[in-house]
């Protein structure tokens, strides 16, 4: 992951790319790459699967169109079919993107073509007959025009993704996958979102890059306006269990999510929470399908209010209403956080995060904070406050500085007598050696010594 461009590139001509696009590029007044386009053309030209994060105005439509239009012009093929794809969640995003397109391929012999909801479907249909190279184009749409089996992307050497978070949000999500299924596995995808904290998005990537790169400018707390993020410290895990239990009997909330980092501790929480009369389910790795499969209806359903979960449910549970989200456990890095959280605060609703944290935790809470670059709220609940109340002293990367145990050379000095008295104790004193079998006198000499 690069959070920021690295300045070796000054201008479009150090890109390397060819001439009809630099030529297009100074038409335009564009003077020096971006920092998205700086730092993703290179990758891309080398034909890597990218994930960006990057917002709207940010240059990215040019930073995935001059590396594609480039791979275009200098290999080109007699193959048949759509060469490029690129999918775009509304027709106001679809046509921009076709817009600067035709700006960019005006010094070129490529074609662009734009299919979207609305308009003429003949012509659309009698655009991809023509083996149009470059299509822009909403799912909807596409998949309309698969169900004709025109298009042909069996051929597509790029695939695109753009504002793929919103595009998610917007219910497009297995319109996507229907797509990709139809596209060639050997393509190059990019796929650019607002942030890389949208649950969605991580899930799409995992299934549709291969052996992808990470560049993200905006930071990653982007993704998060809409949910607040608490810390509440405790002394240990029994300490916890009551703080979760006080929580979830007095926070407000339609369903909750517990995450654990081990599949004992979920079955762990899972009776006394019961004990509190409250409606809880578990779900993680070690559970039957079928089990895996009822426990999720029950709780799409509403039949269990609080679902406990290992980060199976982090990667694989997308069900809407959860509203509040405890990490019983601190998760084991940044990106199964952003995993977590990513259950609530869906779209435009408002979602509450609570991490409980121990003292042999705070360091790797700490380094999550930093690797979103934020600070989470400090919470107190009165009923229950423990004797931990943090480090004492921080280091400036806000982590707990660390305390020597200081011994008083006294002390050490006993402990080093006390050690040599037993070390001296039978020094030079021999057993009286024992009757014993004759078949035993003589023994080996690792039992001699």
């Amino acid at each position: 992951m690069q959070p920021n461009p690295t300045n070796a590139h000054s201008s479009f001509s150090s890109l390397s790319l060819e001439q009809p696009l630099l030529k297009a590029v100074s038409k335009l007044g564009f003077d020096k790459p971006t920092p998205v386009q700086e730092l993703a053309i290179p990758p891309a030209l080398e034909h890597k699967d990218l994930l960006v994060s990057a917002e709207t105005g940010s240059g990215k439509t040019a930073a995935f169109l001059l590396p594609t239009l480039h791979h275009l012009i200098t290999l080109p093929s007699r193959l048949t079919g759509t060469r490029a794809l690129i999918l775009a969640p509304t027709r106001e995003l679809a046509q921009q993107i076709f817009k600067q397109c035709q700006q960019l391929i005006e010094f070129t012999d490529l074609k662009v073509g734009i299919i979207t909801g609305g308009d003429d479907f003949r012509l659309q249909q009698n655009m991809l007959r023509r083996n149009t190279e470059i299509v822009i184009a909403t799912p909807g749409r596409i998949l309309e025009l698969m169900e004709q089996e025109i298009p042909n992307f069996t051929n597509l050497e790029v695939l695109i993704l753009d504002e793929a978070d919103r595009m998610l949000d917007m219910g497009f999500s297995e319109d996507v996958l229907t797509i990709v299924k139809s596209c060639n596995t050997q393509r190059q995808t990019l796929l650019f979102s607002a942030t890389l904290t949208h649950f969605g998005v991580i899930k799409m990537a995992d299934k549709i890059l291969k052996d992808h790169k990470i560049i993200a400018l905006n930071t990653l707390h982007d993704g998060h306006r809409n949910i607040e993020q608490q810390l509440v410290v405790a002394d240990d895990n029994d300490h916890k269990q009551k703080l979760l239990a006080w929580l979830l009997l007095n926070e407000t909330y339609d369903k909750a999510l517990v995450f654990t980092n081990s599949r004992i501790q979920a079955d762990l929480l899972r009776g006394p929470l019961r004990g509190q009369k409250l409606r809880v389910g578990v779900l993680h790795g070690e559970m039957d399908q079928k089990d895996r499969n009822r426990m999720m209806e029950l709780f799409r359903d509403g039949e269990i209010k609080v679902l406990i979960a290992t980060d199976l449910a982090a990667r694989g549970l997308d069900i809407k209403g959860i509203n509040l989200v405890i990490n019983f456990d601190v998760p084991r890095n940044g990106i199964n956080y952003i995993h977590r959280i990513g259950r609530t605060g869906r779209v435009d609703e408002l979602g509450l995060t609570i991490a409980l944290v121990k003292s042999t935790e705070w360091n790797l809470m700490s380094g999550i904070e930093r690797f979103l670059k934020q600070k989470f709220k400090r919470r107190t609940i009165k009923e229950l406050e423990g004797k931990y109340k943090g480090p004492k002293k921080l280091k400036a990367s806000g982590k707990a500085a660390g305390i020597k145990n200081k011994i008083e050379p006294k002390k050490v000095a006993a402990e080093k007598v006390k050690i040599r008295h037993r070390d001296k104790k039978n020094v030079g004193k021999r057993r009286t050696p024992t009757a014993q079998p004759a078949e035993q006198t003589t023994a080996p000499q690792e039992q001699q010594d």
